[in-house]
């Protein structure tokens, strides 16, 4: 009974915290966002640079998923939105503590601008839709807005950066080798934490007048 009690009243506390997330003035939210900028800012200083590419590993697409679960429809990109546009303007928490739109424009860029995209798309389902809240349905989000959203942005500016920049056209499978595949194990593991953590937080009711089927 008590193991019941708890689970209960855990179930309690996170649809509260999400109707309240949802029921909060324009300031309120606004200071969230900017908060959820920060912790992305924080996770890009987790990171792994690679010898062959330009483009390190680090940890904030897990920062970006889970903010956007987090915040939900519209809020997750404008968090994203905060963290670019502060960061191109000088605040030092792109990767390596580095700001300034020269990292925008770079061969990071495209990931960084990829982020607004994949946290408005997921935050949008998230919020909208109450199946989405379930761990298969949210996993396969991610994935989509983790490979879709963000590596693909990623993919097409990096081949850019290098033909205007280098002056070198890389191949197809060149490209792959430096923008994509050596993230893809690593992307693969935050993606399924990231959707264990957001099963375990997102309450399965509607506290928004979701949408119960797709």
């Amino acid at each position: 009974m008590q193991k019941v009690a708890i689970m209960h009243n855990y179930f309690k506390i996170r649809y509260s915290l999400f109707k309240w997330r949802f029921s909060l003035a324009l300031t309120n939210k606004i200071i969230l966002a900017f908060g959820i900028a920060a912790v992305t800012g924080f996770a890009a200083q987790v990171r792994l640079p690679l010898p062959w590419t330009p483009v390190p590993i680090t940890a904030q697409t897990f920062a970006v998923l889970l903010g956007a679960i987090f915040l939900g429809k519209w809020w997750g990109g404008i968090s994203q939105l905060i963290y670019v546009t502060m960061g191109a303007i000088g605040v030092p928490w792109f990767a390596g503590w580095s700001g300034g739109y020269s990292i925008l424009i770079g061969p990071r860029g495209g990931y960084i601008f990829g982020f607004i995209l994949a946290a408005l798309f997921l935050g949008y389902f998230s919020d909208k839709y109450v199946k989405a809240k379930n761990f298969l349905c949210m996993l396969g989000l991610m994935v989509f807005a983790n490979f879709g959203l963000i590596h693909i942005p990623g993919l097409l500016q990096l081949k850019l950066w290098f033909y205007s920049i280098k002056g070198v056209q890389i191949t197809f499978w060149e490209l792959l080798w430096m923008g994509s595949i050596p993230f893809i194990v690593g992307d693969i593991i935050k993606v399924v934490i990231a959707a264990i953590v957001a099963k375990g937080i997102i309450p399965k009711e509607s506290f928004n007048k979701e949408i119960t089927e797709y």
